[in-house]
């Protein structure tokens, strides 16, 4: 038994990461009780996996953190002073320790901090990327869609689609204010590239892309030849 279409495009947000807390949590719970949506879930997680490899690694910034290291230790170096009797130095003692203690604990909170801004400014400064697997079914991904949001940068890579002998497969952005099919190319056996800066950031984001079958070449006129084969829409997966 296979899962609905509402559980389905849950189970790939889900790999995606894109539900809210407590979805995720109700979807997670649910995964341990139904082996079908647990299935699903795997299977997204398995076809979306590529997609981490392409997502670059974030450096914490160095420079702070040793600064605060610095303090931590010019803080705890001891202190040459008289001798005093055993009651002040018990008391100087147990105050070194709050100090100490506060000190670290304003490090802490100060590195956390240092590493929330860092985290949010780069995700400020990344491009969006979005996602679209355009298939049948949700057990045939043919062509993944990749959308650098910002750039207006489309790649689109075959994942186990061949176009029938003497045909070719074309690419269509489909959306309600562009009137018809606008085609975006034909794929080939490799990746293909295509410049959205022509088209309203909204329209690309909530656009169906579509794929059909058509002459070697392309369409001759500029129209779709017949139905799509394949179709999707985007989803981000960047920051």
């Amino acid at each position: 038994m296979t899962v609905g279409p509402e559980d389905e495009f849950a189970a790939a947000e889900f790999a995606l990461g894109t539900l809210s807390p407590g979805e995720r949590a109700a979807l997670a719970a649910r995964r341990l009780r139904e082996p079908e949506l647990d299935e699903a879930i795997r299977a997204w997680e398995e076809r979306l996996a590529p997609l981490a490899e392409a997502a670059p690694p974030i450096e914490p910034p160095g420079d702070d953190l040793a600064a605060i290291q610095a303090r931590i230790r010019a803080a705890s170096s001891p202190v040459t002073t008289p001798s005093p009797d055993a009651s002040v130095v018990a008391l100087r003692r147990s105050v070194a320790r709050w100090r100490v203690g506060a000190i670290a604990a304003s490090a802490l909170a100060a590195v956390l901090a240092i590493g929330l801004v860092a985290r949010e400014t780069t995700r400020q400064a990344a491009p969006r990327e979005y996602v679209a697997i355009l298939q049948k079914d949700a057990d045939s991904p043919a062509i993944e869609v990749t959308v650098d949001l910002d750039r207006r940068e489309l790649r689109a890579r075959p994942v186990a689609a061949t176009a029938p002998p003497g045909k070719a497969y074309e690419l269509w952005i489909i959306d309600a204010k562009l009137g018809a099919p606008r085609s975006l190319g034909v794929i080939g056996e490799g990746p293909r590239a295509a410049n959205l800066s022509g088209y309203d950031r909204a329209v690309v984001e909530g656009a169906t892309y579509a794929v059909t079958v058509e002459p070697a070449g392309g369409s001759p006129d500029g129209k779709p030849s017949g139905p799509p084969v394949f179709v999707g829409k985007l989803v981000p997966v960047g920051p």
